[in-house]
């Protein structure tokens, strides 16, 4: 055995607290816990209401803070706002799925300057974000579009008025629900436009990112388009996922990216990086 080889064997493996113990956190955590990211362990699980079905014990989030490396946080924007300067001044590193939070630039910034915790993103539900980051290297991109199509059911607000209640509820093909910047989006669809704020963190600019949100009710898959353009090169991604059942305002394989996340960070051989 290397030398590198005996060093990984003997680490001790990362130690994780799940926040929020729903259609997201729920597939994560039982993942973790079955032992299926090898150095990863489920150590906590935070969420403000009772789980027995848990697997782990459950605990506030100042306790986990004191148990665990990793916060990998499923619970919503107002969790991260609230609670991820503290996490990562405490040296616990989190693991954020509700991009939309770092729309705000007042809290991205102070995300990126805390420490001694490090941040990370999950690109959940769409691709290309890798490709988007390295072509940042050759240049600024002139235009950024994202479409993203769901089931009306799933992109029903409260600020949204009867009128167009009404065409959405009403509709027989795709309605344009909002088109505004990826700053925008987000903080309009706090559960169901993450995908949005990923596009933005990619490419450095939320401003720069126009987002079209459809509602269908053909669309029993969600789509996220990704097209992007610049001197150096065109792009464009589609992505065509199923909702999950538990949560159809997500899709079923955002889980899936967490996971692959948290296996990026415990060293897992043969990840695209």
């Amino acid at each position: 055995m290397s030398a590198a080889a005996a060093v990984a064997a003997a680490a001790p493996p990362l130690r994780i607290g799940v926040v929020g113990w729903g259609a997201i956190g729920r597939v994560v955590g039982t993942a973790l816990a079955a032992g299926e990211v090898p150095g990863a362990e489920l150590t906590r699980v935070i969420d403000n209401r009772p789980r027995p079905d848990a697997a782990a014990p459950q605990c506030p989030i100042a306790e986990a803070l004191e148990a665990c490396d990793l916060i990998v946080e499923a619970a919503g924007q107002g969790f991260v706002r609230e609670w991820g300067v503290r996490i990562l001044a405490s040296g616990t590193d989190l693991l954020v799925a509700s991009t939309g939070a770092l729309t705000d630039d007042a809290l991205a910034a102070q995300l990126h300057a805390t420490g001694p915790g490090r941040v990370y993103f999950t690109g959940g539900a769409v691709g290309g974000l890798d490709l988007l980051q390295a072509v940042r290297g050759l240049g600024e991109l002139t235009e950024v579009r994202l479409t993203t199509t769901k089931l009306p059911g799933t992109l029903e607000q409260p600020w949204m008025d009867e009128e167009l209640l009404a065409r959405m509820r009403g509709a027989t093909g795709p309605v344009e629900v909002m088109c505004a910047t990826a700053r925008e989006v987000p903080v309009r669809f706090p559960r169901s436009t993450n995908v949005a704020a990923s596009v933005a963190l990619a490419v450095g600019d939320p401003d720069k990112v126009e987002v079209r949100v459809v509602a269908d009710p053909a669309a029993t898959l969600t789509r996220h388009v990704v097209e992007a353009s610049g001197p150096h090169g065109h792009y464009r991604f589609e992505v065509n996922h199923a909702p999950d059942p538990a949560n159809p305002a997500t899709s079923q394989v955002v889980p899936h990216a967490v996971l692959r996340g948290i296996g990026a960070l415990t060293g897992r051989k043969g990840q695209i990086l």
